[in-house]
């Protein structure tokens, strides 16, 4: 049976981004900005709209059999007849060669049938499954049957999967595409640790520690996959780049390192800026998009299945330079800006300003200004309107889904699912979940959350009601213990653990690690803990984020919240004395503003302008802010 595989490759082209003039002197009397924060928002020299970025080159459609959903069989193949309508005038069905090399069931009157690779036993008497009488043969059947070109798909498929179990799922293990669930990092076979191993990039630097350098191509392919789906920080990049507002700067970096990070960074290059990186979680890094990084001339040190020790060694590295003195820290969770606070405070008092993303990194941030020991302006992103109702909302309610859906294939319609916490990351995981039709229960201290469940339709209750009874459990409030060991010892067998908080103490895995439980590894972040009696738990990731670690997030959603930080970046380095005190801020209402209108027109969406008249009556500028800080969106 031949097989034809129809592809199309459309380039996506990024929408024109128009940009407003903004006046230097309004900023600075209404808005508060500096002038370098002003001259990145407005348009470039000459007017117009920046040039969109190309789009990647278009590449030849690749044929090749049972590609997805473009294959179709050739009109040669025609129509195979169900095993059911077979005729059975003779009770010994002709085992014949079909004429393509596969093998086939003839019948005397030339109806064939065809069927996929399976060993099949003849009964000898019966009722077959039509209903026909079987008549005991002479000897008994076993037969084979298979296609030839499915044999020659198999054959061609690569064996050397690496540590990749051969029991994942098919739709894994099988696929020719790229993703960073089953992607290169799993199938390294080099098992030597990248602090042992001596790399050099094509320039000769080794100011850098990765996986494997080699993977820099495949890393650079996904760099410019994710640019094509982040329009305003592209659209920043070209603008600002002459200006070079971050000229000077010396940004140190602590987040996840993925595609979507990879074009911040080159971003913040463009602008001026030098970079040094290490990762804010042990599992979330794309080796390959670090190798890329690394080959573009980046130090960064970070890889995936860093142990605890190389974590703090990868941030040391980053920070501890001979002769490279930071003046900027990129912040995600805290762990860098506390590892310098502790180990180099000399270092941190020269910092100019930092900027957090995290609702586990602010908290520290807002602990340490309130003790009176933060002696520099910090930036709080996590609390801005385009970090909380789009990356924490938008983003965890589509890779909720596709972090269990990769970990585990379950299906979750029936599914009873407790979700811990009911924030914005809370409410995304329970608009998904409930989509599904599975049925979600909520846990929640706060009472306007706990009102805003119920209101949505879901049932506020507290852990210990339900832990019996639901198929997953997830946390995502920022806390810490908010499941025990006695909630998972009371958990029923196969119930699913996980994480979407940014840290790993909202479930107590230190708990787990005891002689009287076994531990045994299914796939790549899946874990069973296994109790005496027999009772096992599926704890993914180990209690770390969820979708960053076992799967991926919508890069658009991203590219809002990595303008935001280059914003803020812009900001508070170029922020006159005095404006910034050592306190923790928001970001500015019309940066936030801003932000939101350099998306839109990916969605051909038209804003409705103000009339001076309806201005005036608002009490409002036409160029906005259009809300107060103290908004609720």
């Amino acid at each position: 049976m031949s097989v034809q595989v129809v592809s199309a490759a459309a380039a996506a082209k990024v929408p024109e981004v128009e940009l407003k003039d903004l006046s230097p002197s309004e900023a600075e009397s209404q808005l508060g900005l500096s002038t370098a924060a002003v001259g990145a928002m407005a348009p470039p020299a000459g007017g117009g709209d920046p040039e969109a970025p190309a789009p990647a080159a278009e590449r030849p459609p690749v044929p090749g059999p049972g590609s997805g959903p473009a294959a179709a069989l050739s009109p040669a193949a025609g129509k195979v007849p169900q095993a059911s309508a077979m005729k059975r005038s003779d009770p010994h069905h002709q085992h014949q060669r079909h004429r393509d090399g596969g093998e086939a069931l003839v019948s005397p009157d030339g109806t064939v049938t065809e069927a996929p690779r399976t060993v099949k036993k003849f009964p000898r008497s019966g009722t077959g499954a039509t209903g026909n009488r079987i008549q005991k043969p002479e000897a008994q059947y076993h037969t084979q049957i298979q296609f030839a070109d499915q044999k020659q798909e198999f054959n061609k498929r690569p064996t050397k999967i690496g540590r990749r179990s051969l029991s994942r799922s098919i739709s894994q293990s099988s696929t020719d595409s790229y993703s960073s669930a089953a992607s290169y990092t799993d199938s390294s076979d080099d098992e030597t640790s990248p602090r042992d191993k001596q790399q050099k990039n094509s320039k000769g630097s080794s100011d850098f520690c990765v996986k494997n350098i080699k993977q820099a191509e495949f890393g650079r392919r996904e760099i410019e996959i994710a640019e094509q789906e982040m329009p305003a920080l592209m659209a920043l990049r070209k603008r600002a780049q002459g200006e070079k507002p971050l000229a000077g700067a010396k940004i140190v970096g602590c987040t996840h390192i993925t595609a979507q990070t990879a074009v911040l960074m080159e971003t913040l290059g463009a602008l001026g800026a030098q970079c040094r990186w290490a990762a804010c979680n042990i599992y979330s890094t794309l080796n390959e998009v670090a190798a890329a990084l690394a080959e573009s001339g980046f130090p960064v040190f970070a890889w995936k299945g860093e142990s605890e020790d190389d974590f703090w060694w990868c941030i040391d590295r980053c920070v501890n330079v001979e002769g490279w003195q930071p003046n900027m820290i990129l912040d995600d969770g805290g762990d860098l800006t506390h590892w310098i606070y502790k180990k180099y405070p000399n270092m941190f008092k020269k910092i100019k300003g930092i900027v957090e993303e995290s609702v586990t990194g602010v908290h520290r941030l807002y602990q340490l200004s309130k003790a009176g020991k933060l002696c520099v302006p910090a930036m709080n992103v996590n609390d801005s309107v385009t970090k909380q109702k789009f990356d924490n909302l938008y983003c965890c309610r589509e890779s909720i889904l596709d972090g269990l859906k990769r970990t585990t294939d379950m299906m979750f319609g029936g599914k009873q699912v407790v979700v811990c916490g009911y924030g914005e990351v809370g409410k995304g995981c329970c608009a998904a979940l409930k989509a599904m039709g599975s049925i979600v229960y909520v846990t929640e201290i706060d009472p306007i959350c706990a009102l805003q469940a119920c209101m949505d339709g879901f049932r506020l209750v507290k852990l210990n009601e339900v832990i019996r009874q639901v198929d997953i459990v997830i946390t995502c409030t920022g806390n810490k213990n908010v499941v025990t060991r006695e909630h998972l010892d009371r958990m029923k067998n196969s119930c699913i653990v996980c994480n979407m908080g940014h840290s790993n103490t909202e479930i107590d895995v230190a708990s787990l690690r005891t002689p009287e439980l076994t531990w045994e590894r299914v796939r790549s972040q899946v874990d069973h803990v296994i109790w005496p009696d027999g009772k096992r738990i599926v704890l993914l990731a180990e209690g770390r984020l969820l979708n960053l670690s076992c799967s991926t997030v919508p890069t658009f959603v991203l590219s809002i919240t990595a303008t935001t930080q280059a914003l803020a970046l812009i900001e508070l380095y170029n922020a006159p004395e005095g404006r910034y005190k050592q306190d923790v801020y928001l970001l500015p209402k019309k940066m936030d503003e801003y932000v939101a209108s350099l998306h839109l027109p990916t969605f051909d969406a038209h804003l409705t302008e103000l009339t001076d008249e309806q201005a005036k009556y608002l009490g409002l500028n036409k160029n906005g802010p259009f809300k107060p800080n103290y908004y609720r969106y």
